[in-house]
């Protein structure tokens, strides 16, 4: 049978263009292995798995106002929340690997692959500021720039009550828990994380924190702030509330706001900064109307 026929026969509760939307992204495997075309033969015994994240199927693609800075070598990103920045078993288009990808690539040279260095990682919740290498020469001096901690990293987040004091550095080592798959402090055994942070606006039960980040862990701003009883607003997996003054939280209010660094080639200063999105405003604005 076609892949498409196979995966939709297996149960009743979604319908055939709905896979067909599942395989084209890549959310189906035959045999361990992404599959994307839905006429592929599925042979007796191969073992099929079909993986769903819940996200919008309409793959995402680069606008030019997401675009901060570009030119030979360099390409800064404003990554929108709810984008996985790279390929996950429940899919390749739509990620933000791919929609760079798609946005670099020359369509007089349909069969050259563009050169693209990813040197950060942000979590698919988390908005703001990426930086890409696009050229050969720029890809070693920029993931060496960030090796180095050669790079500010300014973050903006909204944290579940007031923090004190209201300025200081959190540092702890850090390690992934693979029961939870959280990350923790633990007290050998981890990576150093180094988190300085400063209340910049207070609400009622909730701040706006700046926070530097000097060093680069996985999930590190959240694991720092829950462990001190200030988890990120709608970060629920470290604990953080899904509702403030009545008002449903959308993701982790955490944006990555700025980044100062030399260029990877000319060393030229960059300092690079995203607005602050939509759904973090909204929410700032709810927080002052409700002063008590």
């Amino acid at each position: 049978m076609r892949l498409d026929q196979f995966v939709a026969a297996a149960t009743d509760e979604l319908s055939r263009s709905f896979f067909r939307k599942v395989v084209d992204i890549g959310g189906v495997h035959v045999g361990g292995r992404r599959v994307r075309r839905c006429s592929h033969p599925v042979g007796a015994g191969e073992v099929v798995e079909v993986f769903l994240d819940g996200l919008p199927l309409e793959p995402f693609a680069l606008s030019a106002g997401q675009i901060l800075l570009q030119d030979r070598y360099c390409l800064a990103i404003d990554k929108p929340a709810g984008v996985e920045t790279q390929p996950t078993p429940a899919r390749y288009r739509g990620t933000l690997y791919d929609a760079l990808l798609r946005y670099l690539q020359d369509p007089a040279r349909p069969q050259q692959r563009p050169a693209l260095g990813m040197v950060q990682r942000l979590d698919r919740d988390t908005s703001g500021v990426m930086i890409f290498s696009i050229h050969p020469r720029a890809h070693r001096p920029l993931t060496a720039l960030f090796s180095g901690r050669d790079v500010g990293k300014l973050y903006l987040a909204l944290v579940a009550g007031q923090p004190e004091p209201a300025a200081g550095e959190i540092r702890s080592q850090l390690a992934r828990n693979r029961a939870s798959n959280l990350v923790r402090s633990v007290a050998r055994g981890g990576k150093e994380a180094i988190t300085r942070y400063r209340v910049v606006e207070s609400f009622p039960g909730a701040c706006l924190v700046e926070i530097e980040l000097l060093t680069g862990r996985s999930h590190q701003i959240r694991a720092h702030f829950a462990e001190r009883g200030h988890p990120l607003l709608g970060d629920v997996r470290y604990g953080g509330p899904d509702r403030i003054c009545g008002e449903p939280i959308p993701r982790q209010m955490l944006h990555s706001w700025r980044l100062s660094l030399p260029h990877p080639v000319s060393k030229d200063a960059l300092d690079i900064e995203a607005p602050i999105p939509a759904d973090m405003e909204h929410l700032m604005k709810v927080l002052r109307q409700n002063p008590s």
